[in-house]
């Protein structure tokens, strides 16, 4: 159902708002002069966007991001959320083994947002979306008292079967590809009030996803794999489940950055808990049965037994082993 906005009151404030352009004026704004890559046959401006689809099968996932629990204006640029929200999806897509090729986005938002902040969150979708080589093709906008932003991305398999998170087996190499640990080192450095290092900050406001890491697994012969949104233990845990078996962490595998050495010390933190329960780097971790792709990096192995994820031969028991949105 189209929302709409009162018209404008004439004061120069509010007509910087979403109050004073209206819903079909910020879309005219945040799609005039786009370019769609070829696989959109037809972008926004009808009842619905048509994507190619010569795979004849569509991956899709959907994230949603709410202000005040996944982003927060003073800590973030509105481009830098939009970036956020689209690389959160397009990694999922690439989780599968697929190419992202469309992004949708549902918005909701209250009459007197800021007309920057919605364009600037168009710029940074945009601007990931242009990174994975799609096209944001359409989408919705509502009344909100609170600012949400979801996002659907779409891929195709070319030809490929899905990489899933059921397919690990004994005896195989347990492998990741993309930084880890960053984001939450930034998160807990603008928690204590800190606005840097700009790097450890930076990877918190805008993931870097190896997004053609995911395709590359799948034409490697990866049996499983995972977007590493949650933290890795957690979310190598839903693998380890959904296989039947057990991902043997080595701590030792991993090189801990410099960077994330100097602030878990000004912290007093471990940097190691980053790297093993830190979410929203939005790397990936993969399975495979022989040789593991240039750019990963082996940090484990599959046994049998019981599912569950060990760390160095051991259930990880230093705090929580990732987020979860529902945990009190």
């Amino acid at each position: 159902m189209p929302t709409s906005f009162p018209p404008p009151t004439g004061d120069a404030e509010a007509e910087n708002t979403l109050a004073a352009i209206g819903e079909f004026g910020l879309i005219s704004r945040v799609t005039r002069g786009r370019t769609q890559p070829a696989g959109t046959l037809l972008g926004p401006g009808d009842d619905a966007a048509v994507v190619a689809a010569p795979d004849g099968r569509v991956v899709a996932c959907t994230d949603v991001l709410v202000e005040g629990v996944h982003f927060r204006l003073d800590w973030s640029a509105a481009d830098q959320v939009g970036r956020k929200a689209a690389a959160a999806n397009l990694a999922d897509v690439a989780a599968m083994g697929a190419v992202p090729t469309a992004l949708l986005v549902g918005l909701a938002c209250s009459k007197d947002t800021p007309v920057e902040t919605l364009t600037g969150l168009a710029d940074g979708l945009w601007a990931e979306a242009d990174l994975a080589g799609v096209g944001v093709v359409g989408g919705d906008v509502a009344a909100s008292p609170t600012l949400v932003l979801s996002v659907t991305a779409l891929g195709s398999l070319e030809g490929r079967s899905p990489v899933t998170r059921a397919g690990a087996r004994p005896g195989e190499a347990l492998a990741l590809c993309g930084r880890i640990g960053w984001a939450a080192a930034g998160l807990a450095v603008l928690s204590r009030g800190f606005r840097s290092p700009v790097a450890v900050v930076g990877a918190h406001r805008v993931p870097e996803p190896p997004y053609a890491a995911g395709p590359q697994a799948a034409l490697a012969g990866a049996t499983s794999m995972i977007d590493i949104s949650d933290g890795l233990v957690a979310d190598l845990g839903h693998v380890a489940r959904a296989s039947g078996v057990v991902l043997d962490v080595r701590s030792k595998a991993f090189e801990v950055p410099a960077r994330l050495v100097d602030v878990g010390a000004a912290l007093g933190v471990d940097p190691l808990e980053w790297l093993l329960t830190g979410g929203e780097d939005h790397a990936l971790a993969a399975t495979f049965p022989g040789p593991i792709p240039d750019g990963w990096t082996a940090i484990g192995t599959v046994r049998a037994g019981d599912p569950r994820v060990l760390v160095d031969g051991r259930p990880y028991e230093s705090g929580t082993a990732g987020w979860d949105h529902f945990a009190r």
